[in-house]
């Protein structure tokens, strides 16, 4: 894949417990409306999460995050659609299983491997693209461990360690993804948004995945349900630091974001 233009990820939450409740869809009449949904409104990639990585959500075994990956998959394939399918995991064993038996394209790790030591050399041997998420300590822990010399210095710095992890291991394909959110105060957010530019030493295509989040809602003192405004001018911003993915809830306004900052950028 070639990154000429902006490209937009769609969520697909499938867990009856992420943050933002009008994107839960955990049935299959609703998974169905909402890839359909996603799919009409021109989404360029779908981002499936069936474990909710939300401070407090309940914990999910490796073997319900399968299943409740095999009901979307099996859904997808009777569309018979042509778009790339990323599975949102941390666990080496759901990815393995996830590429393998249910045929997804693409591993997103909120963690970058450091949840599971085993993801980085499977991802090696799977040859297939990686999405290294910047984050530390775990869901549940992650809103403890803030404490940075100099937050875009640092996230780049530890992306930089796992990024060379992932090489040593093989993988070529690799998108970064700074982890708006994860172990990020609501000050610490916006300066590594300020900053966002400044990823692109690394030297990969750059994800931003803000949506409706609460660096956002509270903020606006508002909820996740009135927060598309707000995402709105964050991916506005992050467009004009060059992200190549935005990842969203809401496909149609991410892509007039992109029709109308590539107008302004060329």
């Amino acid at each position: 894949m070639e990154f000429n233009r902006p490209q937009v990820m769609g969520i697909l939450n499938i867990t009856p417990d992420s943050f933002y409740g009008d994107s839960r869809s955990f049935d299959t009449g609703s998974i169905n409306h909402r890839i359909d949904t996603m799919i009409a409104e021109g989404v360029d990639f779908i981002d499936i999460g069936a474990y909710s990585s939300r401070p407090g959500a309940n914990d999910v075994s490796s073997q319900a995050e399968i299943q409740r990956l095999e009901m979307a998959m099996n859904i997808i394939h009777k569309k018979n659609i042509n778009i790339p399918i990323s599975i949102d995991t941390f666990r080496a064993n759901v990815a393995q299983y996830a590429i393998e038996s249910l045929g997804a394209d693409i591993i997103n790790d909120i963690s970058a491997g450091l949840l599971d030591n085993e993801m980085i050399p499977t991802i090696g041997r799977l040859k297939v693209p990686y999405i290294a998420m910047h984050m530390r300590g775990t869901p549940s822990t992650m809103n403890n461990l803030t404490n940075y010399n100099d937050i875009t210095a640092d996230v780049i710095l530890e992306l930089s360690q796992q990024i060379n992890r992932l090489t040593l291991a093989g993988v070529n394909d690799i998108i970064i993804d700074p982890g708006f959110g994860f172990a990020k105060t609501i000050e610490q957010n916006y300066e590594l948004l300020r900053n966002l530019e400044l990823l692109h030493e690394l030297g990969y295509p750059l994800l931003v995945g803000a949506s409706r989040k609460s660096m956002i809602y509270k903020t606006l003192e508002t909820t996740a349900e009135n927060a598309l405004n707000g995402t709105t001018i964050v991916n506005t911003i992050a467009l004009q630091a060059g992200a190549a993915i935005l990842r969203v809830h809401d496909v149609k306004a991410a892509h007039e974001v992109i029709k109308i900052t590539t107008l302004i950028n060329n």
